[in-house]
């Protein structure tokens, strides 16, 4: 299935403008753990169903921002557990954010930086894959207090992170060298949840989600083709 994958992602990107990776995804349901929210597609407005992990959060002022899907609470309770096993610790800092939110750490950063650069850091509101309930930004024992930095990348808890996520379902959604497909700069902190399968799929081939979304649609593709579907969800 993963050489199929990869076979399918080479002939989808034939047709396909690969360098922007500006495609738009119709159509998405809210609740879906591969719906792809980047520049390009937007985070549904339609509110999700979200619970509070029962995770340690970075501070106690910041309980209330680390609410997330059930599904993916869940699995980041178990990915928190397997680190503290390993004796690596683990904090929450951010899960869902509301749009108004994400507009304010947006216009925040604008203040600080250029538009570009801030463009490359946070995403406009709307736009943000925290607005889906299925992502985290986390931060270790060893680096806590210094926020969140690339640095967390080289400790132990971010190290184990990037080794290990994948076992509960998650992936380091910003991968480094990867900001000509991602749109976003090296985020070691930001993990987002897709599900075992597909966790372990994007890990072994080494591709970034926009990558992964290619290939599924592909495989789709051929199977309509086929005869395999009706081409409906």
């Amino acid at each position: 299935m993963l050489a199929m994958r990869a076979i399918a992602a080479l002939a989808m990107g034939a047709a396909m403008v690969f360098e922007s990776w500006a495609f738009i995804m119709p159509h998405q349901d809210p609740t879906d753990t591969l719906i792809l929210v980047n520049k390009y597609n937007r985070a549904p407005a339609v509110p999700v169903a979200l619970v509070k992990p029962d995770v340690t959060p970075t501070k106690e002022a910041l309980s209330e921002n680390i609410y997330m899907q059930p599904e993916a609470a869940a699995a980041l309770e178990d990915l928190f557990a397997g680190a503290a096993a390993d004796g690596i610790t683990l904090y929450a800092t951010s899960g869902f954010r509301s749009y108004s939110t994400q507009k304010a750490i947006y216009e925040r950063k604008l203040e600080r930086m250029s538009e570009r650069a801030a463009n490359a850091s946070v995403a406009k509101p709307g736009y943000s894959e925290h607005q889906t309930g299925l992502a985290m930004d986390v931060e270790g024992h060893s680096s806590l207090g210094s926020g969140l930095v690339e640095e967390f990348g080289e400790t132990p808890e971010g190290i184990w992170l990037a080794e290990h996520c994948h076992e509960y379902g998650f992936i380091i959604r910003y991968p480094k060298d990867k900001t000509d497909i991602t749109g976003y700069v090296y985020e070691p902190w930001h993990i987002r949840y897709v599900g075992k399968d597909a966790a372990a799929e994007i890990t072994a081939l080494g591709v970034t989600f926009e990558e992964y979304i290619l290939m599924v649609r592909a495989d789709r593709v051929q199977a309509i083709e086929k005869g395999e579907g009706s081409g409906e969800e």
